[in-house]
């Protein structure tokens, strides 16, 4: 298992394995506009390697960028297919390559990679790679799925559930990384943590003001981050955040790692970030709101 951490890591892990890969590249894209990116794929494809790609319907851009997006791939000679309209948004960051399996918490986008705190997971575990392989079957035929691997978190169908019960579990410390918490019954969950005497930090935002659990934000880091620290020793990764659309509507993707390794290293990444951080200011907090979704819109791809 490798962890991928941004902005310090980049596409250089991506590209590395996309420019290894001997037999298949399956990618599950929501955002794209990353050209390099864009040039590995094609190299694969012209030195025999298979390379489907699953795009999202629409995003937060309306669907003019991502149909520009599939011509340009199906130029390329990359297979390309579209998700369904049957969920509101097709958002999870996942990739196959030959045995490797990346599930990402950040787009394929500038603004996510080299701007943002995010997180992703490389793993060659036999059994997730069999998941996500499943997950992109159905998703590709727009046949449902039926989630296997407990450690393979999928939404709508499993998140509330797995997150749930890994919250649930915590003993001493749960250290959360999320845009923005709203969910009512994960916050009365969080509540009741803090009531049981487990420490719960997050560095982010709440939907409410909530005088017992310490809520802070970087000052100079975007969030593009979905992640939950559990007694150093557990994490879970992905594209869901802690909001009621995410977890029961939306197609979000993530893994939960029992690694203690891993743990370690994104609870280093996280103290380190609370120690810069300061409470979120309700009127800065709209401004920078507005100034990312203006963000947001200009790295989808044109």
């Amino acid at each position: 298992m490798q962890l991928i951490v941004q902005p310090d890591d980049g596409l250089k892990p991506l590209v590395k394995a996309i420019r290894s890969a001997k037999k298949s590249i399956d990618l599950v894209i929501f955002r794209f506009d990353r050209p390099e990116l864009e040039k590995a794929l094609a190299a694969a494809v012209a030195r025999g390697v298979t390379v489907r790609a699953l795009i999202a319907h629409t995003n937060g851009s309306g669907e003019k960028p991502l149909r520009k997006l599939e011509a340009r791939f199906l130029e390329a000679g990359l297979t390309v297919a579209r998700t369904a309209d049957d969920l509101p948004r097709y958002h999870g960051k996942m990739t196959l390559i030959d045995d490797e399996l990346f599930v990402l918490g950040f787009n394929f986008t500038r603004l996510d990679i080299e701007r943002s705190r995010s997180f992703g997971l490389k793993t060659r575990d036999k059994k997730l790679v069999k998941e996500g392989l499943t997950l992109f079957e159905a998703d590709s035929t727009r046949q449902p799925y039926k989630p296997g691997d407990k450690r393979f978190v999928v939404s709508p169908e499993s998140s509330r559930e797995r997150l749930t019960e890994f919250i649930k579990k915590a003993r001493k410390q749960l250290l959360i990384y999320d845009e923005r918490i709203s969910d009512k019954l994960i916050i009365r969950l969080l509540r009741e943590r803090i009531a049981a005497g487990i420490e719960v930090k997050v560095i982010g935002r709440m939907a409410k003001d909530l005088d017992k659990i310490p809520v802070a934000r970087p000052p100079d880091l975007r969030l593009h981050v979905r992640a939950l620290i559990r007694d150093g020793s557990s994490v879970f990764i992905g594209s869901q955040s802690l909001r009621k659309n995410e977890l029961d509507v939306r197609r979000e993707i993530g893994l939960i790692v029992n690694d203690s390794r891993i743990a370690r290293k994104v609870k280093s990444v996280f103290e380190a970030d609370w120690a810069l951080a300061h409470p979120p200011d309700k009127a800065e907090g709209k401004k920078t709101e507005t100034r990312e979704a203006a963000a947001i819109s200009a790295a989808a791809v044109g």
